[in-house]
């Protein structure tokens, strides 16, 4: 079992330490097995092993289990693109259904064939329907180009038997007077109709006068408005047309040309009389498929709500099952095939809960047998469980991020609470934008049951995720820009009067020099009178840059002390002495003496030059301060200090391979089990750590001296490196300030300057859209993101490994949330 206390039923959250954890074994009868697991499912507190990784999923015990799963939720996908085409939406209520596994899939089974019977017969109605309506379309355009033609020919007709009825001419043509006067030479023409593409109608008409060598007649033209298509069912527009040709051959290249072009025919009669009753028999047609269509969709309507109202609940117990007969193959059967065996990791508080559970499902399933449940001794590494709430989940998905924690070392998560907001608010310091991120975010938490149960953005989910992290940002947002006092860049006397006063009218606002301090110092943050002098730059410049060396120097030493916390817990006394002890002399032997040369420095007032200071500390150790020495024994302590940082260095780096060496050599002449029994676990810590799985390695001191070599060098540099580091939150606090200061001078107040109500109105709307667009958006965004790497890069590699895994339980409620 894991290291580590807890008991009980629900110990109180504790995000310091990841959970106690421990490896149990579960051998659950056949007969109770899916109860059980189902049980198992809805406590959520063990993660089970697979057992069965070597089998690939065909052989697994319940593989045909699952394929019926699978064939269930192919039809529930095909119900709920049934449902989407008909515009029906499901029922969001979640209730209790009496149906058991078979009994769903038999009903499954019938509700898809009826459907599917249902929609195969409106699929062929509406085939039948939409060649109605080309047929009536084509009778309709086809009987306006006969009764045309049939008019010119009545003219023709006239106009040649008025010319007959005169003495022929000489200059009359020959051939027409044989054609008129013998009826047995005329040919009789045959006629083709139907609807062809309008996109094709071009390429359509040029291939049949090439494959005919023009010996056809065709008359096309296009319909009103695009129709349906039988065989895609999509509008199409579409030209009706008439063909007249001679002979069998032609009729038969033309019909060969229409299925090319998917020009569909119809039959069209010459005499007018059938004409007519095909126009009336067609429409007849139409109105009787149009009432049966529309009963068929009722129908398929009503289906489709009955399955609508129990689709949720249905889906619901067909990924359980799936999930269920999922976890039953994860356990390996017993050779006598009547017992399942599982293996996982649970928290050591959940073990009543789990033996609840196991129990439970015994007496439920009727079962003669129970299940057991032991504990099993193990050195594999558990996986890490924070139990966190919707206020510090937030928090610990920024710690994770980075990396899982290993198993029981300090959680950085915890300090993130405070530590993260408050990096933020320096470099984000006005009081004015923090009520206003402040606001819309307390919006989302008074709302947060309704944006809960819905479909939010990308967006918008990401912040409504990290609502309680925004909030604490704004709250101290407000603080630091009432420590800056800044509300919108303009500052204001909220906790008293200025401490300064002009010696005369002339000092307005040049220079502190014309100041004069008439009562206290300012009870809270900086005096209002710095802001707009010349000297506000230089003083906040000076103030801001100091105090974010001061910050980053206690964080960095906070994860330092964190380190040793972690030495102890684990028993590592080598790190201890050899990684803590050297690191803390070096950080604050170097920046832990100038954070205390910053604050004396504020303290008396003095004038020194820090930068001289620090640099001729190593340049020349030995020469006299002069006007830059602060106490009496300065010089002395500069020296002492710069020993000892070059006498750690050597100490990080040399002693601890030596040992390690050292004491694995002593494990492998007999003494591992007085090892194992030590107070020391730290040659365990490091060997596996080196050597990993395999203890029984060679142990190559190369290796071991290079990778402390590094962590050495990677300190040593990352001190200085980590230090600049934290300017930045001098940096982006400026660059906030004087971004606020601009857009409030330079838009607002000089449209206010002009006695114009549109300059005005611009005025505000462009500062308030700048103000929400670059202050509340951008620089909300920039400074998360550095105050983010402030956490993963200077902080938290002083003593997180983060080289863990998360506690993965099978629960269906985290699955269900995962899904949606």
């Amino acid at each position: 079992m894991a290291r580590g206390g807890g008991g009980g039923c629900c110990p109180p959250m504790d995000l310091m330490r990841s959970e106690a954890m421990q490896l149990v074994q579960v051998i659950i009868p056949t007969e109770s097995a899916h109860l059980t697991v189902s049980y198992l499912g809805e406590l959520g507190l063990l993660q089970l092993k697979d057992l069965n990784a070597d089998k690939s999923p065909f052989q697994r015990t319940y593989a045909a289990q699952i394929k019926r799963c699978g064939e269930m939720a192919r039809k529930l996908r095909f119900f709920k693109e049934q449902m989407s085409k008909a515009g029906i939406s499901t029922s969001a209520q979640l209730t209790e259904i009496s149906l058991d596994f078979d009994d769903l899939e038999i009903k499954l089974g019938e509700l898809e064939a009826e459907l599917a019977e249902v929609n195969a017969n409106n699929e062929k109605l509406k085939r039948t329907y939409n060649e109605l309506l080309e047929y009536s379309t084509v009778l309709q355009k086809a009987g306006e180009f006969f009764y045309s033609a049939q008019r010119s020919a009545a003219a023709q007709q006239r106009e040649m038997e008025a010319n007959q009825s005169g003495e022929s001419s000489l200059e009359s043509p020959l051939l027409e007077q044989d054609t008129l006067t013998d009826a047995s030479k005329q040919v009789k023409l045959g006629s083709l109709s139907g609807l062809v593409p309008k996109e094709k109608a071009m390429a359509f008409e040029r291939i049949l006068f090439r494959a005919t060598r023009g010996n056809i007649f065709l008359r096309q033209e296009s319909v009103d408005e695009p129709v349906t298509d039988p065989v895609s069912g999509e509008k199409v527009a579409k030209n009706a047309f008439v063909i007249f040709y001679s002979g069998d051959r032609a009729k038969a290249k033309i019909l060969k040309i229409c299925d090319a072009f998917n020009a569909n025919r119809y039959p069209f009669p010459e005499d007018v009389a059938r004409q007519l009753h095909a126009v009336q028999e067609v429409s007849a047609k139409i109105s009787e498929l149009k009432a049966t269509i529309d009963m068929g969709l009722a129908h398929r309507d009503n289906i489709l709500k009955n399955i609508a109202s129990e689709f949720e609940n249905w889906n619901r117990l067909a990924n359980k099952e799936k999930i269920i007969y999922h976890t039953l193959n994860m356990l390996s059967v017993d050779v006598t095939k009547k017992c399942l065996v599982g293996e996982g990791w649970s928290p050591v508080f959940a073990t009543t809960q789990i033996q609840d559970a196991l129990q439970r499902a015994t007496l439920d399933s009727k079962s003669q047998v129970g299940s057991i449940f032991q504990v099993l001794n193990t050195t594999e590494s558990p996986p890490t469980y924070f139990q966190t709430n919707k206020f510090t989940s937030a928090f610990q998905e920024i710690v994770d991020a980075y990396g899982i924690a290993k198993y029981q070392e300090a959680n950085p998560g915890v300090f993130t609470i405070v530590t993260f907001p408050f990096l933020f608010a320096v470099m984000f310091g006005d009081w004015g934008h923090g009520i206003c991120i402040l606001v819309s975010t307390l919006y989302l938490i008074i709302r947060e049951k309704k944006f809960a149960s819905q479909k939010l953005g990308d967006i918008m989910e990401m912040m409504f995720g990290g609502r309680y992290v925004i909030i604490m940002m704004a709250l101290f947002s407000i603080y630091t820009g009432l420590i800056y006092n800044e509300f919108f860049s303009v500052p204001f006397e909220l906790f008293g009067k200025s401490a300064y006063a002009c010696r005369d009218p002339s000092c307005g606002d040049a220079a502190t020099e014309g100041l004069l301090k008439v009562r206290r110092t300012y009870p809270f943050g900086v005096d209002p009178v710095w802001h707009g002098s010349r000297s506000e730059l230089p003083f906040l410049n000076s103030l801001k840059m100091k105090m974010s060396i001061l910050l980053g120097v206690a964080q960095m030493n906070l994860g330092i002390v964190i380190s040793y916390f972690n030495a102890k817990f684990f028993r590592n006394s080598v790190n201890v002495w050899y990684q803590f002890i050297p690191q803390l002399i070096f950080l604050n032997s170097l920046f832990g003496y100038l954070s205390m040369l910053i604050i004396i420095k504020w303290s008396t007032g003095a004038k020194a030059d820090l930068y001289h200071t620090m640099i001729y500390m190593f340049l020349s150790p030995t020469d006299e301060l002069g006007e830059n020495q602060l106490f009496p024994g300065q010089k002395t302590v500069q020296l002492v200090l710069l020993l000892l940082a070059l006498v750690s260095v050597p100490w990080m780096l040399i002693p601890k391979p030596f040992f390690l060496k050292m004491e694995h050599e002593r494990r492998h002449q007999g003494q591992q089990y007085a090892m194992l029994q030590s107070t020391d676990d730290s040659v365990v810590a490091e060997m596996g750590h080196h050597n990993g799985s395999n203890h029984h390695e060679e142990f190559e001191f190369s290796e071991v001296f290079v990778h402390q070599l590094i962590h050495t060098i990677e300190f040593v540099l990352g001190a200085v490196s980590n230090t600049a580091s934290y300017l930045r939150l001098w940096a982006l606090s400026l660059a906030h300030s004087e971004l606020s200061s601009v857009f409030y001078d330079k838009v607002l107040l000089l449209a206010f300057g002009y006695n114009n109500i549109l300059i005005r109105i611009a005025g505000i709307t462009i500062f308030i859209c700048a103000t929400v667009g670059v202050l509340l958006v951008m620089e909300t965004l920039s400074a998360f993101l550095h105050a983010l790497r402030l956490h993963w890069v200077e902080f938290q590699n002083k003593f997180y490994e983060g080289d863990g895994y998360k506690f993965a339980p099978f629960s269906f409620a985290l699955i269900s949330e995962e899904e949606d």
